[in-house]
């Protein structure tokens, strides 16, 4: 074959596989970006939980540990 052909059909492929490199990058970043985002939803503006009380009535616990060690929460009566 003449050199001139084998040196334009070895650029074409070169520049094949560089454009598919780049789509498979292109790719790659979508879905890092994705899951980036969906697993810091403090920084992207996402859907924050709202505060859940402690007990029945609404309220929050407000006392350390230790006070809290000796109870017993209303939801394990014994039987």
């Amino acid at each position: 074959m003449h050199p001139e052909i084998l040196r334009e059909l070895s650029a074409q492929r070169g520049r094949e596989m560089r454009a598919r490199a780049r789509q498979a990058k292109l790719g790659r970043t979508a879905i890092w970006a994705r899951r980036r985002g969906r697993n810091r939803p403090d920084e992207a503006g996402g859907f924050v939980a709202p505060a859940i009380p402690d007990y029945v009535d609404g309220s929050f616990r407000t006392g350390p540990a230790e006070e809290r060690a000796g109870r017993t929460p209303a939801t394990h009566h014994a039987a």
